[in-house]
């Protein structure tokens, strides 16, 4: 559903909201789709990275082929290499027939990789071999099949840091990132809450043969001050949530749960807006900080806090920014302009 068509917002089919952090994914996303190059998809659970991969795909001269998803978490070691590969009879015991596997499904068309971090070590090298020489055998068979797909891998986990600690190849993880893509968090990008929860109540209203409610405005305020750990897809429960158990044609507050108020932990640790003064006067009350000044409070004490809790996760992970970053839940680039903007270079490294 393209809900914005002008030509300055160049939205991708399927796709909802035009924030700047989104419109760049959209523009890198045009380009690396028309090209025969492997794609890495990086960002948190819950942040659209299928749709993405969908989207590569038909927007690719391969569109006309298949499109094969493969979640690679979901499946042990065995039973991953043969749904990728395939087998010929009689390979292990419940082996009663000949398999095609995914990649030769995918011949012509993408092949979409998800959960990429989690494919064992020794299973990496027949997936770096498949994308040099696109060729492998099927399970307990030695003809080798050749293959021509293209690879979309996505992960949600920093596979440099996979690579420091050795449980991924090195390279593999340099065939595969080719072309990354980073896919924003849902706090990255509140603008797009509104239009988000728009769609969300016309297609849950549909579903539930209800009338299409209308947003109280101050529920659509809390909406866009959480922080959304669980991104797009958490904010899509919540909706549909609402619309269940609203008995009017109105989204109010007390409709949305209470840690989306405020009013409960938030997961992960995050801290939601109404929390910012207590934290703040406890960091003062600690000389971690000055009261700020009155005619900017509110930026003033978000930077405190920032800086405090980069601060604390940097000490945490010994200085180490990928880990920082991934705990953080923010991509490199931004967290290491944020420790040269909080002078806090002596404490990474």
């Amino acid at each position: 559903m393209d809900v914005h068509s002008n030509v300055d917002a160049p939205v991708l089919d399927g796709m909802i909201g035009d924030s700047p952090p989104m419109r760049d994914v959209y523009q890198l996303t045009r380009r690396a789709a028309d090209s025969q190059a492997t794609i890495l998809l990086l960002g948190e659970t819950g942040t659209g990275k299928e749709l993405f991969a969908r989207a590569i795909h038909e927007l690719s001269s391969r569109a006309t082929g298949p499109f094969i998803r493969v979640n690679c978490g979901a499946l042990s070691e065995s039973l991953l290499e043969s749904e990728l590969f395939g087998h010929v009879k009689g390979a292990f015991t419940s082996a009663v027939d000949n398999r095609t596997g995914r990649f030769e499904a995918a011949h012509g068309g993408t092949i979409f990789l998800d959960e990429i971090n989690s494919v064992s070590y020794k299973l990496q090298v027949k997936l770096l071999r498949v994308l040099q020489e696109h060729e492998f055998e099927r399970v307990g068979d030695t003809k080798t099949i050749h293959v021509d797909c293209r690879i979309v891998a996505a992960t949600n986990r920093d596979l440099a840091e996979l690579v420091d600690e050795e449980k991924f190849r090195e390279d593999l993880y340099y065939r595969l990132n080719v072309v990354p893509i980073y896919l924003p968090p849902l706090r990255d990008r509140g603008d797009d809450v509104p239009a988000l929860v728009d769609f969300f109540l016309h297609k849950y209203a549909k579903e539930n043969g209800r009338p299409i409610p209308r947003i109280d405005p101050k529920a659509l305020r809390m909406l866009q001050m959480y922080s959304w750990p669980g991104n797009v897809r958490e904010l899509e429960n919540y909706i549909e949530r609402a619309i269940v158990l609203a008995t009017t044609d109105l989204i109010t507050e007390d409709l949305l749960p209470q840690h989306v108020l405020g009013k409960a932990p938030v997961r992960w640790g995050r801290a939601t807006m109404r929390d910012l003064p207590t934290i703040c006067k406890e960091l003062v009350t600690h000389g971690l900080a000055d009261y700020p000044e009155e005619d900017n409070v509110h930026s003033n004490v978000v930077a405190m806090v920032e800086k405090e809790l980069i601060l604390q996760v940097l000490r945490q992970c010994h200085g180490v920014q990928t880990k920082t970053a991934s705990r953080l839940g923010i991509n490199r680039n931004t967290l290491h302009k944020k420790i040269e903007e909080y002078d806090l270079q002596s404490e990474s490294r």
